[in-house]
């Protein structure tokens, strides 16, 4: 089956973020839409279908995990990312950024310092900041069009903190991280007693030419101090089920994550999400390779249109996920002054780089999952803004 990844779906009115909340972020609200990392596209029929049928039963008692839910996970991460994971390694979240906060509480006291990396998933500094504890931001080096990790200053800024946030892969630079730098990693948090709590939203969006490694499978030491947070949302286009899952292997840290879990009765999850889960991994693979083979080709386009057309701004080419960083600083102009172009200029929503930390100033972030003549549009209309400064 062809599925159309070209169809222009209106969302406005229905609840969607990246449409309905225009007028709260930018007090208007016909600006192009192309922020929140969600796709425009039809969530997949069978993940569809399967909240149908579920709801065709007409009463929505308490319920028990579907029984496939469990087991799709296992097969999914052997099959896509050769990591052997164990039944009792799972439990429900909802939600990979409410498992952030629930690890903080978890395996940190307040004041103690945690580390991130930034540019970095905004929500990384709210669960550490909200929380009490003392935010370490270790700035990731941009150099040849990628970030990386500045491995004497991680070291050195590590010795003081009791956990590290990761993102794997990055967000918002779509970096797929290599084995050698997750092993370094690990070994530098072993030795100073850092847990490590990964975002792997992303690990199911990776793109042609790049293979993501799960954090806790490249070695000992690292599955030794890991706590994984998944999801089947980012990749299969239904984050409004709020379902998640987290992975630990290590006993101790398992123990203590699960029993917090269970602490707030957040283990029991929603049959909803359950069944969507199944359906995902077991049925919807093929929507998922056309899905990034589209996805793909709106990475060329944008890639190649503002090359040729818009002075001033380069594309950082993700490895992973529909999210291209955009490089402004060629412009000349301070970032406010950047993001006022988007906006006034070109009439476009995107999400500031400041908002992924100070060394983002410079940088806007641009979501591709959308039609492509949508994304041709929103070009066409940089381009003039541009040529106007």
């Amino acid at each position: 089956m062809r599925y159309n990844f070209d169809e222009e779906i209106d969302r406005r009115n229905s609840g969607a973020v990246k449409t309905d909340l225009l007028g709260v972020m930018w007090q208007r609200r016909d600006l192009l839409p192309l922020w929140v990392a969600d796709m425009d596209f039809r969530t997949p029929q069978p993940v569809l279908s399967a909240i149908k049928k579920r709801c065709e039963h007409e009463i929505l008692g308490y319920s028990l995990p579907n029984r496939q839910w469990k087991s799709s996970i296992i097969k999914w991460q052997k099959t896509r990312h050769d990591w052997s994971v164990e039944a009792n390694q799972i439990s429900f979240v909802p939600g990979v950024v409410p498992a952030l906060a629930l690890a903080v509480n978890c395996f940190s006291d307040k004041g103690d310092r945690i580390m991130v990396q930034t540019p970095v998933y905004h929500p990384f500094f709210d669960v550490v900041e909200k929380h009490g504890r003392t935010l370490v931001q270790n700035p990731l080096l941009f150099e040849d069009g990628q970030f990386r990790v500045d491995f004497d200053k991680f070291a050195e800024q590590i010795k003081d903190c009791s956990m590290l946030l990761f993102c794997s892969p990055h967000n918002p630079g779509g970096r797929v991280w290599d084995a050698e730098t997750i092993r370094r990693i690990a070994e530098i948090c072993k030795e100073n007693n850092v847990v490590v709590v990964v975002d792997e939203i992303h690990a199911d969006l990776t793109l042609p030419g790049f293979c993501h490694k799960p954090f806790a499978s490249v070695s000992s030491a690292a599955k030794d101090i890991c706590v994984t947070l998944c999801s089947p949302s980012k990749t299969f286009n239904m984050p409004a089920l709020s379902n998640a899952y987290v992975i630990v292997q290590n006993d101790l840290l398992r123990k203590k994550m699960f029993d917090f879990i269970e602490k707030f009765s957040l283990h029991y999850g929603n049959v909803f999400a359950f069944e969507a889960t199944v359906a995902a991994y077991t049925e919807c693979e093929e929507w998922r390779r056309q899905m990034l083979a589209y996805v793909n080709g709106n990475i060329d386009f944008v890639c190649d249109f503002i090359e040729k057309n818009v002075h001033g701004i380069k594309p950082v080419r993700p490895q992973a996920s529909f999210l291209v960083f955009l490089d402004c600083r060629g412009l000349g102009i301070p970032h406010e002054q950047i993001v006022r172009l988007f906006v006034d200029g070109a009439g476009l929503a995107l999400n500031s780089g400041t908002d992924f930390g100070e060394n983002g100033a410079g940088f806007m972030r641009l979501n591709v999952a959308t039609p492509r003549a949508v994304l041709q549009k929103a070009l066409e209309s940089l381009k003039l803004a541009v040529e106007k400064l």
